[in-house]
Parts: structure tokens; C-alpha cells; sequence
């Protein structure tokens, strides 16, 4: 079992329902698996889940909302398989969402961080092994003139178990 801390964005029906059917067609490893979110503390198996969620509370506590827009659409490769993914990165907020994924990793989270990645604050819409494939579709989305406004108002602890991600504990912004 693993827990994490993601941020499912708060966006507009037709904007979620766009990515919805673009993640069906393409992400074929996490569709079934998790809403449109954004990460921010990344799997973690060794601290107890009680001390997870007392430290992700008091790290939240008196942090602002984050205001997004998504006008951008990136390759990424995996660092730890063979796949590639497409991501929706944001134009705004972008700043705001790595200093809180930054602020998350203080404390007893510290040795989790993975120094040798770089963290780009993200929505995950396509994955695959051809590398090709997440360009295509990164710039299809390019192509096109999209605003993706929206707002990350809570951060959602959740338990990654058997192939499954179930949420924990909310924890509100201001």
C-alpha cells in the first residue's frame, strides 16, 4: 500500500468532460484508475498512515487556494518504465503548485523526495511505449487555441492498493 497526495482540480463540465474523452482513448494506465488530478507528493510506502495524514494536515494548514490555466500540452518520458505521457501543464499557477508540491516534501516527507526528477506540475492525458504516439497527441492539443481555467481548493490524501486508488482524508485551502 501506498499513499500519496493529489489535487483534483475544480474545472469546468465541458473541460473535464474533454480531457475524459481524450484520457479514454489514450491513457490507458490510469483512465480506469484516478480522475483528472494533480500530483503532489508521489507514492510513498513507508510512513504509517496516521503520521502521513497528521503531517500532510499540518503542512496544508494556512495555504492558499491555487488558481491554474492549462494552455499547454507536453511529452514526458517516465523514469521508471518504458512508457511516455502527455501532459496538460499549466501556464498559470504553475509556479504556485510547485512551491506547495515543495512545501509537502518539508519534514517527514524530506527523504521521500526524489532529487533526480524534475517536477512539472501536471494533468496526465495519454501515455504509451511510442514515444510518437504522446508527441502526436501533445500536438494535436497544441494546435488548437485551449484555456483550461480552474482551481485546486483542497488536497486529497489517497491509498494506492491492488491496483486501486481510494481517497482518505480532504484536507480544504483557504
Amino acid at each position: 500500500m501506498s499513499l500519496l497526495a493529489i489535487a483534483y482540480p475544480k474545472i469546468a463540465a465541458a473541460d473535464f468532460e474533454k480531457i475524459q474523452l481524450c484520457r479514454q482513448q489514450h491513457d490507458s494506465l490510469y483512465y480506469n484508475l484516478v480522475k483528472p488530478h494533480f500530483t503532489l507528493v508521489f507514492p510513498v510506502a513507508n510512513i504509517p498512515e496516521d503520521v502521513f495524514l497528521e503531517e500532510i494536515g499540518k503542512l496544508c494548514s494556512g495555504v492558499d487556494k491555487i488558481s491554474f490555466v492549462l494552455r499547454c500540452a507536453t511529452l514526458n518520458k517516465d523514469s521508471f518504465s518504458d512508457y511516455y505521457h502527455t501532459f496538460l501543464v499549466p501556464d498559470e499557477g504553475y509556479s504556485s503548485i510547485v512551491k506547495l508540491h515543495d512545501k509537502l516534501y518539508d519534514g517527514i516527507l524530506q527523504n521521500q523526495l526524489r532529487m533526480d526528477i524534475d517536477y512539472v506540475p501536471h494533468i496526465g492525458i495519454g501515455n504509451s511505449k511510442d514515444p510518437l504516439h504522446c508527441k502526436k497527441l501533445a500536438s494535436t492539443w497544441n494546435a488548437q487555441t485551449f484555456s483550461i481555467a480552474g482551481i485546486i481548493d483542497e488536497i486529497t490524501v489517497v491509498k494506492y492498493e491492488n491496483n486501486r486508488v481510494d481517497p482518505v482524508k480532504n484536507f480544504p485551502l483557504l
